[in-house]
């Protein structure tokens, strides 16, 4: 398992969106608001990957991808553009479902 940074991550989600990380689970990071997620890559310490709740809009969501891509940058790591997310409630649990 590599080393997942969560800290250099809340401070590129901060930097790029003014947005808080609200939870963190395994290699997902959960920024305010659920408009995208933020995943490490299970391979490369120095890779992101982004995905969009697909209710956000596809005018912010290049928006946030530019600024966050900014940050990334800063941070001498990569971010790739993976997708939309949704969450679905499956009993008392709620699920992300990938798309």
């Amino acid at each position: 398992m590599n080393y997942r940074d969560l800290e250099a991550v809340r401070q590129i989600v901060n930097n790029a969106t003014g947005l808080d990380i609200t939870y963190a689970y395994e290699d997902l990071v959960f920024p305010e608001h659920g408009a995208f997620i933020i995943q490490f890559d299970e391979e490369r310490v120095d890779k992101l990957h982004c995905f969009f709740h697909e209710d956000c809009t596809e005018k912010d969501a290049q928006n946030i991808y530019a600024n966050l891509k900014n940050e990334c940058g800063k941070k001498k790591c990569d971010l790739e553009q993976a997708g939309n997310f949704n969450f679905e409630q499956v009993d008392d649990n709620i699920q992300i479902r990938f798309l």
